[in-house]
């Protein structure tokens, strides 16, 4: 699943060439896709309107439309937004095709189809799919190692499932949060209330450096994640756990360890990871 640094990739490379542009037409191959409203009002109330700026809150990117509106793109599994020129074959899986009047067209492609769109109005944007539910930005600099200390305070759950948590830290999902961990030496399973100081600090250090790394690296390509011109990331080649099980820890050697926690498989070292 594209996580926080993916989905800013997508924003950052998009932002230059959509930035101003008039979507012309909109032709929706799959209506399942759409979310809200239905399928002939998104088509309708999008057509003809300027983008304006592009936006991201946690995993989701918004592009802010004239007549304050707002698309929101979350990809999920295997969702892409794709900008590519409007006399390129269509793709498999290609679901929503936004034509722009300058000859492009930025197309939605989701193999397993789980993605969805919503056109909103801006005022609604925080009602929307969850997303006024959504805790702070991790990058964000008011989130700062007491503001990490306060949302560990007092849970029993294990870290990992702490970090994954959308409703306590936006944007970080399965392989930063093995990232982040593995950098700041602490064990997944550990209580997270268990940290102290010292150890919450670290870790607000681990989550910021692998998600800027993430980012610039232009995102973690290992199956489908594509920015927005269709390239892949390079971020694979720098992951220290994440899909490395039985390989030797990077720092010491020993066998790098599997396990799932709230039904999320979770790399780690048993040796460096305390």
């Amino acid at each position: 699943m594209p996580e926080l640094p993916e989905v800013e990739t997508i924003k950052r490379t998009l932002s230059p060439y959509i930035q101003g542009q008039i979507i012309a037409r909109v032709a929706i191959h799959h209506p399942g896709v759409i979310a809200a409203p239905d399928p002939d009002s998104f088509t309708r109330l999008l057509t003809g309107r300027e983008i304006f700026g592009l936006g991201r809150r946690g995993k989701y990117l918004l592009l802010h439309l004239a007549g304050e509106y707002c698309l929101l793109a979350h990809l999920r599994m295997t969702g892409r937004l794709v900008l590519v020129d409007e006399a390129a074959p269509l793709e498999p899986h290609t679901h929503v095709v936004f034509t722009l009047a300058g000859g492009s067209t930025l197309r939605w492609v989701d193999t397993r189809r789980f993605g969805r769109l919503y056109l909103v109005k801006e005022g609604e944007v925080e009602n929307t799919a969850g997303v006024g539910e959504l805790g702070p930005e991790p990058l964000d600099p008011s989130f700062d190692a007491p503001a990490l200390a306060a949302i560990l305070a007092g849970r029993r759950r294990p870290l990992k499932q702490v970090l994954l948590d959308q409703r306590l830290v936006a944007g970080l999902g399965n392989i930063y949060a093995d990232e982040a961990l593995f950098a700041a030496g602490l064990d997944p399973r550990r209580p997270a209330a268990s940290l102290n100081l010292e150890e919450v600090a670290s870790l607000h250090g681990a989550m910021r450096a692998v998600l800027e790394q993430g980012i610039a690296n232009r995102g973690t390509s290992i199956r489908d994640y594509v920015d927005g011109s269709g390239r892949q990331g390079s971020n694979q080649e720098h992951l220290q756990v994440y899909g490395r099980t039985g390989r030797p820890c990077p720092h010491c050697g020993q066998p790098l360890e599997r396990v799932r926690l709230g039904g999320r498989s979770t790399h780690f070292c048993p040796r460096c990871q305390v």
